[in-house]
């Protein structure tokens, strides 16, 4: 029996409980309200719910006495052998074994499905991160963010949510042009210009650039500064595209800085420009010094802003708006954020912002900062030559260390690697520890193919060892998880669940045999325990999923 499953029979059961004790003013019950957990003590049962004490005062009884009455409704479901209420109104129920060791199959043939929900389907999300300046090579902050923000989107999508990934290209602005001069500068075999961009990267983008237009050296200034500029722009973005892919974060939209200021032939306006009369239009615009302001202090800031100054050129609080009101264009409802610890002053302007576009600030805008990481040992890039690259890094830990071992943690904490850990390949390192529990399952798959236990028989009944009990149990867990991690934007949760699962798994494989010992027959209880190895690669499986790791079968 799954969770979703069990739910459903409870829900029933209380509503018509609910119905002969109230009739037509009985309060209207959701699978929400029933909001089942893991009793941490196990000997409490598999399930709890605190619905009693949620629903008493709507149905004017004690909990106790509410929960006492839904007990003897819920004794009656098929698959629950035991139900007791317990405190001030908890129900903790107890499945017997077949209902249990039911999950196993169920796991199993869904497949990549399990653990998904519709936690949050009707959501409609936009998920900007790393939105790096085109002007170099991504460095290792830009991996964290890369890592978190991939994986917040899989945990939403796998909730149900419609998710766009989207990364902003800063590649407006002067630090353009100093990238242009930078390279210019390079080819021509000239010192680093002040302001410029230093590290043998450029003078490779340089060679690049050259060997594409070869009569660059002979253009006058400011033609060649255009062509090293924009060939330079295009083949950096490259590079950091290839780096993410191979980092496997893919962004379904690249946005261009470039496209806010663009002035549309038909109306004669930029995307920014537009901005500030549509704002102007909700009636926080305001003219003052010969400035155009917008009186974000009515939403929280902490001083109004400036949008375009008295000399009639827009501010970044203006790109801001432009883009944050071309998020809502293209039918996001909900936009969010993943900014560096160095943004922490955005996140009332960008909350100040949605409230003067005339959204929620509360519901329609999120702004997640996350905070720095270092690598022990880490070196400075040899290209770029004061960062870490990400490249480097891959290179170094490779992707499935780095992957997991960033999204291990809460964005907002502080983070320090240790490399010799994440090379290590014993059970102290986590994504070793987890990636041999999945690599396990396949093991003990070929072992049985071997030994001539197949899957031919399920039953479930025969799940009765304490492993297996916990194991299920941590099983039944993943869809949860994966909510409460979507809801709470934290897929550091499935990182420890699947820990967690890893560490079971090894226990009851140390405790259950899957295929006979010597002379022994192979029995149904074989042929079922293979069913619940595999349900447990499955669950492994589908968590590294999320976080963007691999799951190797054999290691």
């Amino acid at each position: 029996m799954t969770p979703a499953e069990l739910s459903a029979l409870l829900l029933l059961s209380a509503t018509e409980l609910l119905a002969r004790r109230a009739g037509d003013v009985a309060p209207t019950l959701t699978v929400a309200d029933l909001a089942l957990e893991r009793p941490r003590n196990r000997d409490h049962g598999d399930w709890s719910t605190n619905l009693a004490m949620k629903i008493a005062k709507a149905v004017g009884v004690a909990p106790r006495e509410l929960a006492a009455e839904l007990a003897e409704g819920f004794r009656l479901i098929d698959g629950i052998s035991a139900v007791d209420v317990a405190g001030p109104g908890f129900i903790n129920f107890t499945l017997d074994a077949a209902a249990a060791g039911s999950l196993a199959k169920a796991i199993v043939e869904q497949g990549a499905a399990y653990g998904r929900t519709d936690a949050l389907v009707g959501q409609t999300i936009n998920l900007e991160f790393v939105s790096a300046n085109p002007t170099g090579p991504l460095h290792i902050g830009h991996t964290r963010w890369a890592a978190l923000g991939d994986s917040i989107a899989r945990v939403l999508t796998a909730s149900g949510a419609t998710v766009a990934t989207e990364f902003y290209i800063n590649d407006a602005g002067t630090q353009m042009d100093n990238f242009g001069a930078s390279i210019l500068a390079a080819a021509r075999g000239l010192p680093t210009p002040e302001n410029g961009y230093p590290g043998s990267y450029i003078a490779e983008l340089a060679a690049k650039v050259v060997a594409e237009r070869p009569d660059l050296l002979e253009l006058a200034d400011d033609e060649a500064l255009a062509i090293a500029r924009e060939r330079g722009y295009a083949l950096q973005l490259g590079d950091i595209r290839s780096s993410l892919e191979r980092f496997n974060v893919h962004f379904d939209v690249w946005f261009s800085e470039r496209d806010l200021h663009a002035v549309d032939a038909g109306t004669g306006q930029s995307l920014i420009t537009a901005a500030i009369d549509r704002l102007r239009v909700q009636g926080h615009v305001f003219d003052d010094d010969d400035a155009v302001w917008v009186r974000t202090t009515d939403f929280g800031d902490d001083k109004d802003r400036v949008i375009r100054r008295g000399n009639g050129i827009v501010t970044y609080f203006a790109a801001d708006a432009a883009y944050y009101l071309n998020k809502s264009d293209r039918g996001f409802a909900h936009k969010i954020y993943l900014l560096g610890a160095d943004h922490h002053g955005y996140v009332h302007r960008l909350k100040a912002l949605a409230g003067a576009a005339g959204d929620d600030p509360d519901r329609d805008i999120e702004v997640l900062i996350g905070q720095l990481v270092s690598i022990n040992g880490a070196r400075l890039s040899k290209r770029a030559g004061n960062i870490i690259e990400l490249d480097d890094l891959q290179a170094w830990l490779g992707t499935d260390a780095l992957r997991y071992s960033l999204g291990r943690y809460p964005a907002d904490s502080p983070l320090t690697l240790d490399p010799e850990l994440l090379q290590k390949r014993t059970n102290d390192n986590p994504v070793f520890y987890v990636q041999y529990a999945h690599a396990r399952t396949f093991s003990v798959a070929r072992n049985a193919a071997a030994s001539g236990v197949g899957r031919s028989v399920f039953d479930a009944s025969l799940l009765t060892h304490d492993t297996e009990s916990a194991l299920l149990g941590l099983l039944a867990e993943l869809p949860r998880v994966v909510a409460q991690a979507a809801e709470l934007r934290e897929p550091h949760r499935i990182a420890r669940y699947c820990e967690e699962l890893a560490g079971s798994y090894h226990r009851w494989y140390d405790n259950c045999r899957v295929t006979p010992v010597g002379d022994e027959s192979v029995t149904d209880v074989h042929r079922t325990r293979l069913w619940l190895s595999d349900a447990t690669g499955v669950a492994l499986r589908n968590g590294l999923d999320l976080l963007g790791v691999s799951a190797p079968d054999r290691m």
